[in-house]
């Protein structure tokens, strides 16, 4: 049996993992874990467990929103071992599940977690500060983390949309300047979106090709529009994914620095990340090791893990190879604990 902390935050979405619970349970403790399962208390908590933790654990599995995973990579980017995060999505929007093909189905997503495989996730630094799909400022980023929770739970992702169209009247661009691998630009943007996701505010499919574990961001850059006429054919391009140079800057990039005339408010996640002139946003490769379903996203790190298995076996000789077996039991009869000399 491996060890597993299961942390879950009670209030996330509608409440369908305390539902749930004992289901996941006993899915993990099938599954081979030993399952100590702890409720978030407030905010910040789950990170805290994981921090003062993950040591003891061979696994570890959390359950919420966005937010509630953003923390706990967060608190594992602090840890010393590469111990492999489980994910079960419980949230009103769920943009990382959706990106990675989870199931929003509680107990299915844990059956997928025991049987899964292991796939390194990039993660990003911002100002290094970390975050695990994106970094935006501007138009309607702030609507996630202003949007009170209780009506999130009963509306979930509706709610999202009705407070984003209180302020489609409320619209200003920024003056900024990006640097990035590519080059140098200026312009007046409406919204900015650094990420690592299919899905934004729960927008999936308009940010194309995405691949999680390139070490590469995919960076929206959206003009400001001189009138309501500019703002319609702009929405309108967003909705259908034919995103045109006239109104969108988009690219690819390891890392970018930003500067703006104003401090401007930052979201990382969907949770506010702070006022700045000034930052510096990197990609850190492969920082985190997910345990995930095996499907499209995932099978090309499996494949390769794999094939340099399969490659180490066919290079070592028949020699090598009996050693290392002989020297492995060796090392099983001496770890196995002698009933008679345990007695006192």
């Amino acid at each position: 049996m491996q060890d597993m902390l299961l942390i879950f935050n009670p209030r996330a979405g509608k409440g369908v993992i305390r539902s749930n619970l004992c289901e996941i349970i006993d899915v993990f403790t099938k599954g081979g874990y030993e399952v100590t399962v702890y409720p978030t208390q407030y905010a910040g908590d789950g990170g805290r467990k994981i921090i003062e933790d993950a040591e003891y654990y061979d696994m570890i599995c959390v359950c919420g929103g966005d937010g509630t995973l953003s923390e706990a990579v967060g608190a594992m980017m602090q840890v010393k071992e590469k111990t492999p995060l489980g994910y079960i999505p419980a949230g009103s929007t769920n943009d990382v599940g959706s990106s990675l093909a989870l199931s929003l189905n509680p107990v299915d997503c844990a059956r997928d977690i025991a049987k899964g495989v292991m796939f390194d996730f990039d993660v990003g630094s911002f100002n290094g500060k970390n975050f695990v799909y994106v970094a935006a400022f501007g138009a309607f980023t702030d609507v996630s983390y202003e949007t009170p929770q209780n009506v999130k739970n009963i509306w979930g992702h509706a709610a999202y949309v009705a407070e984003g169209l209180k302020r489609i009247n409320k619209i200003k661009g920024h003056n900024v300047t990006v640097e990035h691998d590519g080059g140098t630009f200026s312009g007046n943007f409406v919204l900015g979106l650094v990420s690592n996701s299919s899905s934004v505010g729960g927008m999936r499919g308009y940010i194309k090709n995405v691949v999680y574990d390139d070490g590469l961001f995919e960076v929206c850059f959206v003009k400001t529009p001189k009138d309501p006429i500019e703002l319609s054919s702009l929405l309108t391009e967003a909705a259908i994914n034919k995103m045109s140079d006239r109104n969108f800057v988009t690219f690819k990039t390891s890392k970018l620095r930003i500067f703006s005339e104003e401090e401007l408010p930052w979201t990382l996640d969907g949770e506010s990340g702070g006022r700045f002139k000034r930052v510096e946003i990197k990609n850190l490769k492969q920082a985190i090791r997910l345990k995930v379903p095996f499907n499209d996203i995932t099978k090309g790190q499996e494949f390769s893990r794999q094939s340099k298995a399969g490659s180490d076996l066919l290079s070592t000789t028949p020699e090598e190879y009996f050693r290392s077996q002989e020297k492995d039991s060796r090392q099983l009869t001496n770890d196995t604990v002698d009933p008679e000399k345990e007695q006192p």
